[in-house]
C-alpha cells in the first residue's frame, strides 16, 4: 500500500451521500409522469423503474432507452495528448458510447439506434482536426461493434459552461426488447442462480475523480510506468468493453439471462440493484487490472473501499439459471471477454457476500436503486 494517507473517493469530490437524494427525488418524480403513456396507448414497464433502462410496452414488442454522460475522462485524455502528442479520442467515443449501451442491454434489449450530444468550452475546440477526426472515427467503430446505427446528435459550444478547452460528451440509445421473452428485470431472479462475471478492460469510465486526483500525487504523473511499457494514463485510458456483443450472442444461444447489472457507479455494490431480498455469494473473484491494482495500492484502499467505488476486473454480471451459467462464460469468451461463473444467489437477507476478500455489503450499502 501507498505510505501517504488513503484517497477515498469523497475526497476526490464525489460523495454518492449528497448525489443520490437528489437522484431518488427525481426517480420518484419521474414515477408519477408514467401514467401520461396511457394517453397514447402505450403502458411503462413498471419494474424498469429505478433499473439501468427505461422500458415502454408499445404492444407487439417494448422499447427500451437510456441517456449516459461519460464524465471526466475527457481531462485524462487532454493531458495525455499535451504529455505525448497523442489523440485518445477514440478510445474517449466508444467508452461514451459504452455508458449508454452497457446500461441499455441489461433489460435485455438490442440497441438500435445512438445519438450523440458534444458540448464544447468554445468553438475552437472542433477546430483540432486531429481531435475531431478519432472522436468521429471511433464513435463509428463503437457503433459498428455493437451494430447500432448513429441517428445524429448536438454539437453546441457553450462559453461560460462548459470550461474553455473542454468538452462534455454523452450518449443515448433506443433499443428493443423483441421478442417480449427477451425482457430481463429480475421478475424470476432467486435462489439457485448463478452470478457470472464479464471482464473489465480497466477502470471504464467510473471513478476517473479518484484516479485524477491519485495522478497528483505521483512524481511522473500520468507517464507513471504501471507495468512494462505501460503508463498509468495509457492504463486509464483503456476503452470500455462494450457487451452488447455477449448478450446478443446469449439470445440466439436460446440463454435469456435472469437480471443483470453494469458494474458502473458504486462498483460491486452494483450486484444489489434488484430490490429483492437475497443473498449474493461470491466465491470467484476476477483479477484485477494493471490500473486498478495500481490505483488500489497508491490509493492506499482496502478492499472494501475498493469494490465499493471500482469496477475492479468485472465490468458486468449476468445473473442466469444454474445450468446456463457454464455455457454463459463460455459464450463471452468466444466473443472475446474473459468471464468467471463468481457466485449464486441464495435465500436470505439482502446482502452481497464477497467471500475471498471477506467483504459484506448490505441493503443500507446501497440506497438507489
Amino acid at each position: 500500500m501507498s505510505s501517504t494517507a488513503p484517497l477515498t473517493y469523497d475526497q476526490a469530490g464525489v460523495n454518492y451521500d449528497l448525489i443520490d437524494p437528489l437522484k431518488i427525488a427525481a426517480q420518484r418524480a419521474a414515477a408519477a409522469t408514467g401514467a401520461h403513456l396511457g394517453g397514447h396507448g402505450f403502458s411503462e414497464v413498471a419494474a424498469s423503474r429505478g433499473e439501468s433502462a427505461y422500458v415502454v410496452d408499445v404492444g407487439p414488442f417494448y422499447l427500451a432507452s437510456i441517456v449516459e454522460c461519460l464524465g471526466t475522462k475527457t481531462l485524462v485524455a487532454d493531458e495525455m495528448a499535451t504529455l505525448t502528442g497523442k489523440s485518445f479520442y477514440a478510445s474517449i467515443a466508444q467508452d461514451t458510447i459504452a455508458m449508454a449501451i452497457n446500461d441499455l442491454i441489461t433489460v435485455g434489449a438490442t440497441p438500435l439506434v445512438v445519438q450523440a450530444y458534444w458540448a464544447a468550452g468554445g468553438s475552437d475546440w472542433f477546430g483540432d482536426a486531429q481531435r475531431a477526426q478519432a472522436l468521429v472515427a471511433g464513435w463509428k467503430a463503437a457503433c459498428d461493434t455493437c451494430g447500432v446505427a448513429w441517428g445524429g446528435g448536438e454539437t453546441p459550444a457553450l462559453a461560460g459552461i462548459v470550461a474553455d478547452g473542454r468538452v462534455d460528451l454523452a450518449a443515448s440509445c433506443t433499443g428493443l426488447i423483441n421478442p417480449k421473452e427477451r425482457l430481463s428485470v429480475g421478475d424470476d431472479l432467486g435462489p439457485g442462480d448463478a452470478i457470472v462475471l464479464l471482464a473489465s478492460s480497466g477502470i471504464h469510465a467510473n471513478g476517473l475523480s479518484l484516479a485524477r486526483k491519485l495522478a497528483e500525487r505521483l512524481p511522473n504523473g500520468y507517464l507513471t510506468e504501471i507495468a512494462p511499457g505501460l503508463s498509468y494514463g495509457e492504463g486509464l485510458l483503456a476503452p470500455t468493453t462494450l457487451y452488447s456483443p455477449v448478450t446478443e450472442a446469449l439470445w440466439k444461444a436460446g440463454i435469456v439471462p435472469r437480471y443483470s447489472a453494469n458494474i458502473t457507479g458504486h462498483g460491486w455494490r452494483k450486484l444489489l440493484r434488484h430490490p429483492k431480498s437475497v443473498t449474493y455469494r461470491i466465491h470467484t473473484v476476477p483479477p484485477k487490472t494493471a490500473v486498478l491494482d495500481f490505483i488500489q495500492r497508491q490509493a492506499g484502499q482496502d478492499d472494501r473501499e475498493a469494490y465499493s467505488t471500482l469496477n475492479m476486473g468485472a465490468g458486468f454480471a449476468l445473473f442466469v439459471k444454474a445450468e446456463d451459467a457454464e455455457r454463459t462464460a463460455q459464450i463471452s469468451r468466444d466473443c472475446g471477454i474473459d468471464a468467471w461463473v463468481a457466485g449464486c444467489v441464495e435465500a436470505g437477507e439482502k446482502q452481497l457476500l464477497i467471500e475471498p476478500l471477506n467483504i459484506r455489503f448490505g441493503a443500507d450499502d446501497l440506497a438507489l436503486r
